[in-house]
């Protein structure tokens, strides 16, 4: 690849100059944290996060910051790690559909944990997680699609852009200071997609947030990086080794923004998997008796890529497994956090189910597309299709579902766990003077 000079100075300028983005910006940026907030909530708890937790306590002296739906608190840096490791150990979090990125989770993390360091307002806060958005998935688009099915986890390895651009602008840093913290982010650039389905993936999204966030705080104390970390000879995008896609890039910037593609999931697996999840969902509330002998999926490339697993051991695998969630889907009439358990798994009826199903690729599907065709022991043949799953950008979910899935994910953490006053403040967070506390209104009372 050739050097191209200035980008990463372009993309710092567009961070450093931008002061006020459109109405429609800012709501899908807050319908993207009230999801980050259910699917945070969702996975406080969970085995990874304890470990990390009881990991991570034994270095912190600081009590800064709030780790979300728990007491606890902890530094900054900590914070932001845990807070975006839970958020997408269930694979629950929004997904920017052009580059399969989850963008919420190693963003909002780090600017929650600095507002906690620092002052900050709601306008502060919708601004630079706009900004932080719309970098890491220009990144994320500068080396798609091939950058993905290489074996690197584009959430890690591109987030940590977004987390350091939208601290940095939290930060009030100026062009100069942004191109460093870009600079100290791209080299802590990593995550491989063969850690999906283990909990060693949480580590890579965990520090996107934290490093990306240290990059931001470390260049405001001067500490300096490349001028062209992003676009030099050996910068980022030549040592992805993709041809890069400079108009994902650049084209357009300031005019057209990413957030506006962002995809909220309504399933805790990958958003591939959930064109599929919509079909066998249907078909089964419309044969809730019928008997299913074969099942035959037609869908993009990428959903055998990375989810065609028919053999699964842990609720973790099974997130990333298609044959577990049409399986379960079609046996239980469910696609829930139940669904992705090692109980589900080992569920006699589910695992038999898994055998009867097959699949093929069709590149002229897309990733929120599929066509299935069920078999049933009576001799049927039943066709089912879709060409836009629930939560995508072109079916996307209401605001009031979005509300739902929070409020069911405290009930689940905590019966009567009320967090009305929490979305009523995401709602509202352009007349919000801090949100300091933004994170705490998760905790039980």
């Amino acid at each position: 690849m050739q050097p191209r000079p200035g980008v990463t100075q372009m993309l710092a300028c567009f961070v450093a100059d931008t002061n006020d983005i459109p109405d429609l910006v800012k709501h899908e940026a807050k319908r993207a944290l009230l999801n980050f907030f259910a699917v945070a909530l969702a996975g406080c708890r969970t085995g990874p996060i304890e470990m990390a937790l009881e990991s991570l306590a034994e270095f912190s002296g600081g009590k800064q910051a709030t780790i979300v739906g728990r007491r606890e608190r902890i530094d900054v840096l900590s914070a932001a790690f845990l807070n975006a490791a839970g958020a997408n150990v269930f694979d629950y979090c929004d997904t920017h559909l052009p580059t399969v990125v989850h963008p919420t989770a190693p963003l909002a993390p780090a600017l929650l944990a600095l507002a906690e360091l620092r002052p900050v307002s709601g306008q502060q806060l919708l601004l630079a997680f706009a900004l932080g958005f719309e970098i890491e998935c220009r990144v994320g688009g500068a080396v798609s699609p091939g950058h993905y099915p290489k074996g690197w986890h584009i959430t890690s390895t591109c987030g940590v852009f977004g987390a350091a651009a939208g601290a940095a602008k939290l930060l009030d840093l100026n062009e100069k200071q942004i191109v460093w913290a870009l600079g100290t982010a791209s080299t802590q650039s990593a995550g491989l997609c063969e850690c999906l389905g283990w909990p060693a993936k949480s580590v890579s999204v965990g520090n996107a947030a934290r490093n990306g966030l240290w990059a931001a705080l470390l260049a405001e104390k001067g500490f300096e990086g490349p001028a062209e970390p992003i676009a030099g000879a050996q910068g980022f995008l030549a040592a992805m080794g993709e041809p890069p896609d400079w108009a994902a890039l650049l084209d357009g910037l300031g005019q057209s923004w990413e957030v506006a593609n962002n995809s909220i999931k309504p399933y805790p697996c990958g958003f591939v998997i959930h064109p599929l999840l919509d079909c066998a969902l249907d078909w089964r509330r419309a044969n809730p008796n019928a008997a299913v002998e074969r099942i035959a999926i037609r869908g993009n490339p990428l959903l055998l890529q990375r989810t065609d697993r028919p053999t699964v051991a842990t609720g973790r695998e099974a997130q990333v497994s298609l044959q577990h969630a049409v399986a379960a889907a079609l046996v239980r009439g469910k696609a829930g956090l139940a669904e992705f358990t090692d109980a589900c798994v080992a569920d006699p009826a589910v695992s038999d189910m898994r055998r009867r199903i097959e699949v093929a690729a069709d590149p002229k599907l897309s990733t929120i597309a599929v066509d299935i065709d069920v078999w049933t022991k009576d001799g049927k043949q039943h066709h089912v299709a879709t060409r836009a799953a629930r939560g995508s950008a072109a079916n996307p979910l209401k605001d009031g579902e979005i509300e739902d899935k929070l409020s069911a994910e405290a009930a689940r953490w905590r019966p009567g766990h009320d967090v009305r006053p929490l979305i009523d403040a995401v709602w509202a967070l352009e007349r919000l003077d801090d949100v300091a506390r933004l994170a705490a209104l998760t905790i039980p009372r």
